[in-house]
């Protein structure tokens, strides 16, 4: 063999080995990224944050062997403009208009799974895709839902085994559960009337025991799957390697929950495990967003984050859950089936809230008006079966600005915002929302959208009677 030939086969060589050797260290020394996306989830419905009766032994056993964070929230409790948000990490109006339920995603976005991609990830979406458009395409590999009876994860494992070997990989495992509508027998024990715990907003009717008696039961679908995840990373023996975030998009679908600024609609779940990483049994009651995962996930990655996020690095909590990243948390609430606009500044103990269509009601989603609890609650408040508590969906006008001590007041039933004692508390939160619109370029809208969905029915109105 000439000299020539044998060195170059030789180099050839090398130059394999030493990819092989590079690919096999960079999948070593970078973790692996699974993110977890209920899809209309409390962040109290569930063991690990201390329900008594919905089954969830997966996710409480991934709290147990990880991380639970008692003050995560969302940007907002809207389904498409939620996911848009934390996919870029940017605030929903700041994502150029993807703001509103169904707005597909600006080509110009940038996301961290381009980030990832761009970086040697391999990147991986299955389950529910919102918005499509424009979003799909940022990753290697699309998944669908599956059949329905699994909730949406029913090509979560597939995706996981079809991976390629040898690169880091990230992984959006989206659910369908626990969304309306609901069906009977999700589960084969499902809950029942008496395991339901009813919020004081809502009345406490055997229809509303029922609707919520419901959604635990697709909680605890999308749980099994959280364990046939975790059992999936083991078996391919990448779990220490792994870090499994799980969280979820929106509130509860319910009267004052999905939709709102409350803590009922933008507070969220929040479990991170990371074996060997993340302390097992650890609690952070530190403030943290969704809108921190894109710079934290790159953080993790060792690469940079993009100069568009406005989330914080959050990576520091897994090993010091005492620090502290933030202050303050900012929700919104814009167009989603009716038309709404609301901002919010949220410390650790109070949420101020500020309504600028204060002529509307707090109407749920359609799907929650067509739903059981609300169509109940209609029925009562005309024989006046409701009390001051459970008559958000219904009042207007609606007051300007709200103040709450979530410590105190966990469901935020008492305002505060015209109470004296509370006259620098309100000043404080109201001054860091104006200082937040000012630098994420929040403007009010010059014309409002109109409704899509009847306000009592939660049937689709025919084109030429909306807005009217």
């Amino acid at each position: 063999m000439p000299v020539r030939t044998a060195l170059g086969l030789l180099l050839a060589l090398f130059a394999a080995v030493s990819t092989s050797t590079l690919q096999a260290a960079d999948s070593k020394d970078r973790p692996n990224l699974v993110l977890i996306i209920a899809d209309d989830m409390a962040w109290d419905d569930c063991g690990a944050y201390g329900h008594p009766h919905i089954k969830t032994p997966n996710l409480d056993k991934l709290a147990a062997d990880g991380m639970r964070f008692d003050n995560a929230f969302l940007t907002c409790s809207s389904c498409s403009p939620s996911r848009s948000s934390i996919i870029t990490g940017r605030y929903p109006h700041a994502t150029n208009g993807a703001h509103q339920l169904h707005n597909n995603l600006p080509e110009d976005q940038q996301t961290f799974v381009d980030v990832l991609r761009e970086n040697g990830y391999y990147t991986a979406l299955a389950g529910k895709l919102h918005p499509r458009k424009s979003t799909g395409d940022r990753f290697d590999k699309l998944y669908g839902t599956g059949p329905k009876e699994t909730g949406g994860c029913g090509e979560w494992i597939r995706c996981l085994q079809e991976r390629p070997e040898g690169k880091p990989f990230f992984a959006w495992l989206a659910s369908t559960d626990p969304h309306r509508a609901y069906q009977p027998n999700t589960i084969p024990e499902p809950h029942q009337p008496e395991d339901v715990i009813v919020p004081p907003y809502l009345p406490d009717a055997p229809a509303v025991r029922e609707d919520l008696a419901l959604y635990y039961d697709e909680i605890s679908r999308l749980d099994s799957f959280v364990g046939k995840v975790v059992s999936e990373l083991e078996k391919q023996k990448v779990r220490d390697n792994t870090l499994i975030i799980f969280i979820s998009d929106n509130g509860r679908p319910f009267p004052r929950c999905k939709t709102t600024v409350y803590d009922s609609g933008v507070k969220t779940p929040f479990i991170a495990s990371w074996p060997g990483k993340i302390a097992a049994g650890s609690v952070c009651e530190s403030m943290v967003s969704v809108v921190d995962l894109a710079p934290t996930f790159c953080a993790l990655a060792n690469t940079p984050g993009s100069a568009t996020f406005q989330g914080v690095e959050m990576q520091e909590l897994f090993s010091n859950p005492k620090a502290n990243v933030r202050d303050y948390i900012f929700a919104e609430h814009n167009w989603h089936d009716f038309d709404d606009h609301q901002r919010s500044c949220h410390s650790p103990q109070f949420n101020y809230i500020r309504t600028e269509y204060t002529d509307l009601p707090g109407t749920p989603p359609a799907d929650a008006v067509k739903g059981l609890s609300f169509q109940t609650m209609l029925e009562l408040r005309e024989n006046n079966g409701l009390n001051e508590d459970q008559q958000y969906s219904f009042t207007k006008p609606r007051p300007k600005e709200e103040l709450y001590d979530v410590i105190a007041d966990p469901h935020e039933l008492t305002n505060l915002a015209d109470n004296p004692d509370y006259a620098d508390v309100l000043r404080t939160h109201r001054e860091r929302l104006d200082v937040w619109r000012k630098r994420t370029a929040d403007e009010i809208p010059t014309t409002r959208r109109p409704d899509e969905f009847d306000r009592v029915t939660g049937q689709r109105l025919p084109k030429d009677k909306r807005g009217k």
